[in-house]
């Protein structure tokens, strides 16, 4: 008797028998998917079997109970948030995108997974209020009926590249494979009652993730490149060495100190130093704070060999801590005039 059972060893994958059954059964009209855990890697993984199939559904589950904490902690009581299933099951979409390891086959089959649900090849609901841990996958025929079966999985595979079996690292699973009519009517029926209490992902929600993921293919050369620097550099871009109006929060861009700022360090680079004096509580401590960060920025960027010296009286001391730290400047030593 042949065994119903596979783990996914050697060749007895569960992607073996979606191969098996798609490829030697091409009148297979509808496949749905009941997960608890979904990745794009999963889908695409099938998507060469899925071509010629009319109807692909796929429900998954959220984190219910992160849910359920967040609203506990407002004190409401979570009895299901469409906007809320909705944001859950696009934030783990994006995030399974931003952390899948980069090669033109992930890519490709991201796209097409996202691409098949814009043009309505597959459907795609979340249960708003059931933590789904079933794995289920019905495999329905043209003029399903006691005489043309059909099939179900069902075990502990999720519709993941681990789980499916389709990678060198894939997990242990432990799934069934049944050939009964009323086995697959019994699957089915309870599919559809879950499938009528799920939200539905709409397309237009899925492609704002290809806006705002990696595969969003409009941005300029220019774009690329501010990230790059981004990237590369950290926070040392967010401070224009050219610029004397990067200022911290709370404090106001006064046009006499930019002017100062700009005219001392063109002094600075002319003389090798100058004096700036004015009254007091215009600012020098802001003044001379910002012409040492640009020197900073300017000088051995992106190593920042500078080094500030602040030779001060000590009453005045915290006064310049205070302000050389809020303007983030680096690799300065305070020391006290007698």
């Amino acid at each position: 008797m042949l065994n119903k059972f596979f783990t996914n060893e050697g060749k007895n994958t569960l992607l073996q028998k979606f191969k098996g059954i798609f490829e030697n059964h091409k009148e297979i009209e509808c496949f749905d998917a009941l997960v608890g855990y979904f990745r794009a890697s999963g889908y695409f993984s099938i998507r060469p079997h899925l071509a010629d199939v009319p109807k692909i559904r796929v429900l998954v589950g959220i984190n219910v109970d992160k849910l359920t904490t967040k609203y506990h902690a407002k004190g409401l009581l979570f009895k299901g948030d469409t906007s809320q299933t909705v944001k859950e099951f696009i934030d783990e979409i994006q995030a399974d995108i931003q952390q899948s390891e980069y090669d033109m086959e992930v890519e490709n089959g991201i796209i097409q997974f996202l691409q098949d649900i814009i043009d309505g090849k597959i459907e795609i609901k979340a249960h708003p209020h059931r933590n789904l841990h079933a794995k289920i996958y019905i495999f329905r025929p043209q003029k399903w009926n006691e005489h043309n079966e059909g099939y179900v999985i069902t075990g502990s595979s999720n519709l993941t590249e681990s789980g499916i079996g389709s990678s060198d690292t894939s997990n242990y699973e432990f799934n069934v494979i049944l050939r009964d009519f009323q086995e697959v009517k019994f699957a089915t029926n309870e599919f559809n009652k879950l499938w009528k209490e799920a939200v539905p992902i709409l397309p237009n929600e899925i492609d704002k993730i290809k806006k705002e993921t990696y595969l969003n293919d409009s941005f300029t050369p220019f774009e690329l490149y501010i990230k790059l620097l981004i990237e590369y550099f950290g926070n040392s871009v967010e401070f224009d060495p050219n610029s004397v109006g990067d200022l911290p929060e709370g404090f106001k861009r006064l046009s006499y100190q930019t002017d100062a700022v700009i005219e001392g360090y063109k002094h600075l680079e002319k003389h090798n130093g100058f004096f700036l004096s004015d009254v007091v509580g215009l600012g020098k401590t802001v003044v001379a704070t910002l012409i040492a960060k640009k020197f900073f920025y300017s000088n051995g960027f992106p190593s920042h060999i500078s080094n500030t010296l602040i030779v001060t009286p000590p009453a005045i001391k915290p006064n310049w801590e205070e302000t050389l730290d809020t303007f983030g400047l680096q690799n300065y030593k305070i020391i006290y005039s007698t």
